[in-house]
């Protein structure tokens, strides 16, 4: 007769929660087995499972540990650790907690359930929006709206704009959200009884992993050493709570470990393609066909506006440029914004955060000079580019509304305001102005390898002039000085408005032809950078075209004095629409864009008297070349450089054969048999481990003994030795095979067949007592096989998924139990007889 009784769960073993001061009771369903009219056995009652203090608190610290870890790589998007410790510290505290809350079964589920609901819409908002409570611990009826709206709308946030997006918008709502539920979710499956169960609570942890490396950025924090150290801490964890960590089993265990922790340093290595992340394919950048030409509308704002206050700046240093637009892609028609594909595309324009991360990868941004600016925008200043100067770290609007409208592109520096520009607009920009090299370093430098679109339809006379100013020149600085210098001596300057000299407006493939081939080289800035830039594309350099204010002196230069110093010390310049010019940046390795400025003097205007004819570049001197000492040893030398516009075809070749080793070297390593050898041992391993685990664990305390003797008899069938009969006859055998103590072996048998025929109650003391034996004698046994012998035996799976026989579980067929009451019998009739 079987009935279902509800007891409290204690427990002998020291340590346990029924020993302690207060101990968390635990209620299970127990099975008691009462005695039948036909089967005549005694009760018996199944064990409830218990935990220990020390595996809750170890098993919880685990928990928030890794979920801590695994939100690292949301530490780069915020851009502030304290502000992300304030936040996910708290979330994983709280989460642990009302896992915790469960194993008290008046606290389990729905006052679990109240607990994170206060959680994530009360707390959370809080924190994430201190500006809204009172005393920044009371929250308002704002501070809950907000705190709802952003617990889903944070992600789309975080994911939208560039890092750093900082703290201002209730944006931490997103780590509060996946630090706290991960780890209570987690927490749960950590804390059960089953450990199987800890299995769930690693997919959660890895979950919660992968969830913000998708939320975090594509370089991560120390993604590799993150995950690896999160798999090594969880699986020695599990493996501790599946009691797979004892001493008797430490080499199946640290050979567990190390396959893990080749596996996932292998997969480290393995992946070192571009990570992809959400906020890469979320919002795409805007795109450059949406936008005209800045450019075009140079000469609109000299026209209209030549002696207006366009824009005023504070706190700018002196003789800092101020840039509107940057422009990488010539048509034939006008320069304009690249696709966003290229590499430092121009429209690569991109929503910000609080702080700009910087692109300057090759230059150190940390030599230039700090600045903080207030610009204000006055009326004639319109369209979508913003003014800006050097390299912006962070830009303030007094609207949140506004700060939703930016985009800032780090590779040009600039900006652009989707709404538009307005007259009394002001905004603070925090940056750096980086120290420009002079004259003798930009001689000395080479260009920087870029990727840029084709410049199309250039015109024939740009490719003759470029050669005749600068094609002799051996290095690539020296080659850009001398394109800005003679385009500087050899042109006039002239607007083309009413009362200059006639200049045609436009930079196109036809205004550069005639003002390097026709009858006179005149033009302003718009065309003579669009004419540089041309010239310096066709003789290999990365050039790029600017837009923006220049603090001008009367002939046109960059000039201090145009800068008022006032009384606080704080500087101030306002810019006129004639203070708009264009000039050209060119690339050069180690100092970054350098820009050049090769529109003439804007005195040195023309007349009719005057020859305005540029010299004809088919009739100019070309500059010989450097003379060889050793024409052969030259030749061989110089056989595998570039020339201009050319490719290197040695160099490719290199390149090829260098990708080729590698490539072959990592499928020569990751595709090499041996990992399958060890992934088959690995597997092996780990099942004999798990199975003899929940042989050791699993059942009643009788059945732990009698399956205590059969894995010691399965060891020996495993290594090749025959073992049958019954138990007495087993541990005959076994001692003479394997030179083991008889006695010890007899003391074992005798004590398997009590527990399983004597039909007296087993405690769980004896058992483990019973399986610490187990273990000394298959350590014995195996320590007296030769070392291949030994491993053979411990990969061997011979009688591994064998039925065991429970020989205190029966069915209430009648014949079942006449059978094992008969055993019963004999076994106490002859234990009688041998005590008498």
């Amino acid at each position: 007769m079987t009935s279902i009784t509800r007891r409290t769960a204690r427990s002998t073993v020291p340590g346990s929660w029924a020993d302690s001061p207060n101990p968390i009771i635990q209620f299970s369903h127990s099975r008691t087995q009462g005695t039948g009219t036909k089967t005549g056995l005694p009760r018996r009652r199944i064990p409830v499972r218990v935990r220990s203090d020390r595996t809750v608190l170890v098993s919880a610290t685990l928990i928030v540990l890794a979920n801590l870890t695994a939100a690292l790589n949301l530490l780069a998007v915020y851009g502030s650790p304290a502000a992300w410790a304030v936040c996910a510290i708290p979330a994983a505290l709280i989460g642990i907690a009302c896992a915790l809350a469960g194993l008290n079964s008046a606290l389990r589920l729905w006052w679990q359930l109240l607990f994170l609901v206060v959680a994530q819409f009360v707390i959370g908002p809080v924190i994430a929006l201190p500006g809204t409570t009172v005393a920044r611990v009371i929250p308002t009826l704002d501070t809950l709206s907000q705190g709802a709206s952003a617990t889903l709308g944070a992600f789309k946030y975080i994911i939208a704009i560039e890092p750093a997006v900082g703290t201002s918008s209730g944006d931490l709502m997103a780590l509060w959200t996946v630090v706290l539920w991960s780890t209570f979710l987690s927490g749960v499956f950590a804390l059960a009884a089953n450990a199987l169960f800890s299995l769930l609570s690693l997919a959660i942890v890895m979950a919660d992993l992968a969830v913000c490396a998708a939320l975090g950025t594509s370089s991560g924090f120390h993604p590799a050493v993150v995950g690896v150290l999160i798999a090594l801490a969880m699986l020695i964890w599990m493996s501790w709570r599946m009691r797979l960590l004892e001493a008797n089993r430490l080499l199946a265990a640290v050979l567990i470990v190390v396959l893990a922790a080749a596996g996932a340093c292998g997969a480290a290595i393995a992946l070192t393609g571009q990570r992809q992340v959400l906020r890469d394919h979320y919002e795409p950048p805007l795109s450059p066909y949406d936008y005209t030409s800045p450019l075009s509308g140079l000469r609109s704002y000299v026209k209209d506006h030549k002696d207006d206050k366009l824009l005023t700046v504070t706190g700018l240093p002196a003789g800092t440029p101020v840039r509107l637009a940057v422009m990488d892609r010539f048509d034939g028609s006008v320069w304009n914004l690249s696709d966003s594909s290229a590499a430092f595309g121009s429209s690569d324009y991109r929503r910000v955060g609080d702080t700009i991360g910087s692109d300057k990868s090759d230059t150190d941004t940390t030599k230039g000079k700090s600045f903080t600016a207030t610009f204000t925008v006055h009326n004639g200043l319109g369209d979508v580019w913003m003014p800006l100067a050097g390299t912006a770290s962070s830009v303030s609007f007094g609207s949140d509304d506004l700060s939703q409208s930016f985009y800032y592109n780090t590779g040009t520096e600039s900006a652009l305001l989707s709404t538009g520009l307005r007259t009394n607009l002001t905004y603070t920009e925090r940056g750096v102005i980086t120290a420009q090299p002079n004259s003798r370093q930009i001689a000395g430098a080479d260009a920087a390898a870029v990727s840029q679109p084709k410049a199309q339809d250039v015109p024939e006379s740009v490719k003759s002039t470029a050669t005749s100013y600068a094609g002799g020149e051996s290095k690539d600085g020296s080659a850009a000085q001398k394109l800005a210098d003679k385009l500087k001596d050899n042109g006039w300057f002239s607007h083309g408005l009413q009362g200059d000299y006639p200049s045609l407006p436009g930079h196109g493939a036809y205004r550069i032809d005639l003002l390097l081939g026709g009858d006179a080289m005149v033009g302003d800035s718009e065309q003579y950078a669009s004419a540089m830039a041309l010239m310096a594309r066709e003789l290999g350099l990365p050039s790029r075209v600017v837009m923006g204010f220049l603090p001008k002196d009367s002939d046109g230069g960059i000039s201090d004095a145009r800068t008022t110093v006032r009384d606080d010390g704080t500087t101030s310049i306002d810019f006129t629409g004639n203070d708009i010019a264009a000039w050209v940046e060119i690339k050069l390795d180690g100092y970054g864009w350098v820009a050049f400025y090769p529109t003439p003097k804007e005195t040195k205007i023309p007349d009719d008297d005057q020859n305005l004819t540029p010299p004809n570049p088919q009739t100019l001197v070309r500059q010989p070349p450097v003379p060889l000492e050793d024409p052969l040893r030259d030749q061989n030398q110089t056989k595998g450089q570039t020339n201009i516009g050319g490719s290197d075809a040695d160099a490719n070749a290199a390149a090829f054969w260098r990708m080729f080793r590698l490539i072959a070297g990592r499928v020569a390593l990751y595709g090499s048999p041996v990992w399958i050898v060890l992934l088959v041992v690995g597997v092996i391993l780990l099942i004999k481990t798990i199975l003899l685990r929940r042989a050791r664990g699993r059942g009643s305390p009788g059945m732990r003994i009698a399956q205590g003797w059969r894995w010691i008899c399965m060891l020996a069938t495993q290594s090749g030795a025959t073992v049958r009969g019954t138990r007495r006859e087993q541990s005959r055998m076994l001692a003479d095979q394997f030179d083991l103590p008889r006695d010890t072996l007899d003391d074992l048998s005798r004590r398997a067949d009590r527990a399983a025929f004597s039909g007296e109650h087993t405690d769980e003391r004896t058992a483990a007592a019973y399986w610490q034996d187990v273990d000394r004698i298959r350590e014995r046994m195996l320590r007296s096989m030769p070392k291949r012998r030994a491993w053979a035996t411990r990969l061997s799976v011979r009688g591994l998924f064998a039925d065991p026989v429970d020989p205190m579980t029966h069915d209430d067929s009648p014949d079942q139990s006449r059978r094992w009451l008969r055993i019963r019998n004999i076994f106490r009739t002859h234990t009688m007889q041998g005590a008498s």
